[in-house]
């Protein structure tokens, strides 16, 4: 095989999930497990068929395309949020969406596989995924396998930092009609704290958080991420 052969690879089907751009997902899986993401299939991969035996397992892996990263040219290095997002490492020590094949993996928790009409679809739990994004496959998450005690995570090894999100009055009203789950699963992705990784725990400047499709209007005072606003832009995809 030639260096620069290329191979065609054909999406299976794509992802609803809460998040309407890439800014707010998270940065990993299951760091928001309350956000529920419905994968559906493209014909003739939905078949059920297809899932034999899959309700056996707990947890899939599911690969996907970063389509959302400009990707123009080879970086060998990037700056993880990790490493405070000043600091790099090779592209391959890293999960930076920016990579030659821009090919991502998240393991996520299965909550339902939906079987309509002689096609399935696989309802998930944590997905940090942007809405719409192209998944190329999924395989079942083999515990005595993929689960490895002794395995190191290098510049990951612990689990990232979460901050206390607060409501205002106005943001609790507005976000009211999404119910307790879709609320919660917005506070625990405002907890991993979306801003760029060298930002301090002080910030005057105003984000916007597309979840929902409702922009949560927020800022960090002391450490603590404060909702102000939420302006509907829709209604949610899942």
């Amino acid at each position: 095989m030639s260096n620069n052969q290329e191979l065609l690879i054909t999406p299976i089907g794509t992802i609803r999930t809460p998040y309407g751009q890439k800014f707010a997902v998270p940065r990993q899986p299951g760091l928001a497990p309350h956000a529920l993401g419905v994968i559906e299939f493209f014909k003739p991969y939905g078949a059920i068929e297809a899932f034999g035996g899959l309700e056996g397992f707990s947890h899939i892996h599911i690969l996907f395309v970063f389509d959302k990263a400009p990707y123009s040219k080879f970086h060998a290095t990037v700056r993880p949020p990790r490493l405070g997002g000043n600091t790099s490492c090779g592209v391959f020590a890293s999960r930076s969406p920016f990579r030659p094949s821009r090919i991502g993996l998240s393991t996520v928790k299965i909550h339902e596989i939906l079987k309509e009409n002689g096609e399935v679809k696989i309802v998930v739990l944590g997905a940090d995924l942007v809405d719409n994004t192209p998944i190329i496959d999924i395989k079942p998450y083999i515990p005595f396998v993929d689960a490895i005690p002794d395995a190191k995570g290098g510049f990951a090894s612990e689990p990232p930092k979460q901050y206390p999100v607060i409501f205002s009055k106005i943001a609790k009203e507005k976000l009211a009609d999404l119910g307790e789950r879709r609320i919660k699963a917005c506070e625990e992705t405002l907890s991993q704290d979306p801003r760029p990784a060298y930002k301090d725990e002080n910030d005057d400047k105003v984000y916007y958080a597309l979840i929902y499709n409702r922009d949560l209007m927020f800022v960090v005072k002391n450490g603590v991420i404060e909702v102000l606003d939420v302006i509907k832009r829709g209604e949610p995809s899942c």
